[in-house]
């Protein structure tokens, strides 16, 4: 081990003892409960556009062999189909009131609570994250803003071997917020922050336990405080366990060489405790019109979620190849908390055998909601992005979500 990697490893001992009153301090208590709403399909005989999508989301099916697809779209807030189809188990059909796991949703959510708590005067995006967390590795050089638009340079866990190894070989293991950060402290930065952008689960771990210690308030409930409840997303809430509120749309894989049932496996990893979200494809569908359209912040705080000054960066350094520290422009970059792609603002899941998207589409107030699980023989790529895709060339052709 080089001197930079035992002193980081230092530092990171001294860290974890301030993550672990922060965010791990809320893995032993349940999110608060919703009264659940109806989510259900469009009554048939779909005509026009809806028959159009629902044709597209079963040839998409057959194409890719997926196990089931739920999705819902709609233009300036009307309907314009939600439906279900396969099997979320053998001879179980698809539902849209089903839940699954929406993963980094939960992302664009963060980014949307540090941007009211900036609104608010109580910090500032340019903060050193070592106000909140001392003890952090670079802390007093990361700041709030690096963490949200992911330019800290810290290493992304996800791609360590050992941790991928561990995740491979226990699917179900539990894993805690300073075990994966110090991941990645662990390791020299890819980069010096704010210089370039890369991809970091860590960010957003660290994100969720700065939010803590700013409003001294559990992650989940000030979610549910701030995104959830002020958007009426009744069947969107936090898990500290692997659970998934029924009914469900069950999960598959064959990410291990064998396919399999990957629905319960622990989604610890994903994101900070408190975020790691499920939902249902109408809520899907409300929260891309919510954040796409900028629903909770003020025009000032929107315009810096598109574009928290990631245009410009990436495209890689002697540490960190490009293929990792990817070119962000203005047509296709990260926002804070958000994806922009050709003016469409998403969140693009996809682990464990989920796969879904979030999109909105400013300009046409279009949102298109997705949520896919694979068959035996399914690619391995987000195949519900695939069926948005394919949505979004029929509904806005002159403006498509092109994300491959």
């Amino acid at each position: 081990m080089t001197r930079t990697q035992t002193a980081l490893l230092c530092a990171a001992t001294l860290f974890a003892a301030t993550l672990q009153t922060t965010v791990g301090a809320a893995t032993a208590a349940p999110s608060g409960g919703h009264d659940r709403q109806t989510c259900e399909a469009t009554p048939g005989p779909l005509r026009g556009p809806a028959r159009r999508i629902d044709r597209i989301v079963r040839e998409t099916m057959e194409e890719f062999d997926l196990k089931s697809v739920l999705f819902k779209v709609t233009e300036d807030g009307r309907e314009i189909v939600t439906g279900a189809r396969g099997e979320s188990m053998t001879s179980v059909p698809a539902e849209p009131g089903m839940h699954f796991r929406s993963g980094s949703v939960a992302i664009a959510y963060m980014g949307t609570v540090l941007l009211q708590l900036v609104e608010e005067g109580r910090v500032g995006l340019d903060d050193p994250v070592s106000r909140w967390l001392p003890g952090l590795p670079h802390g007093d050089e990361i700041t709030l803003r690096m963490l949200g638009s992911s330019t800290s340079g810290l290493v992304d866990y996800v791609r360590d071997p050992g941790f991928l190894a561990a995740l491979d070989a226990d699917p179900f293991q539990h894993w805690t917020p300073e075990e994966l950060v110090g991941i990645s402290t662990a390791q020299p930065l890819w980069y010096e922050p704010g210089t370039d952008w890369s991809y970091s689960h860590a960010n957003f771990v660290l994100l969720g336990a700065a939010l803590e210690r700013i409003t001294d308030t559990r992650l989940d409930r000030l979610l549910e405080e701030r995104v959830m409840g002020p958007l009426g997303l009744k069947d969107t809430r936090n898990g500290f366990t692997p659970d998934i509120p029924t009914p469900v749309q069950h999960a598959f894989t064959a990410e291990r060489g064998t396919y399999e049932e990957s629905t319960f496996w622990d989604p610890s990893w994903t994101t900070a405790p408190g975020a790691v979200l499920t939902t249902h494809i109408c809520d899907l569908e409300r929260s891309a019109r919510a954040i796409g359209s900028g629903e909770l912040l003020s025009r000032r705080s929107f315009r810096v979620q598109l574009d928290p000054g990631t245009v410009g960066l990436g495209g890689g350094t002697p540490t960190c190849p490009p293929d990792v520290c990817l070119l962000n422009t203005e047509a296709r970059h990260f926002g804070l908390g958000v994806i922009v792609v050709n003016d469409w603002i998403l969140q693009n899941p996809s682990f464990s055998g989920y796969a879904a998207i979030q999109a909105y589409l400013p300009h046409n107030r279009l949102s298109i909601a997705v949520s896919a699980t694979k068959g035996p023989g399914s690619p391995d790529q987000n195949s519900a992005q695939v069926v948005a895709e394919r949505i979004s060339e029929l509904l806005a052709p002159e403006n498509p979500l092109v994300l491959a």
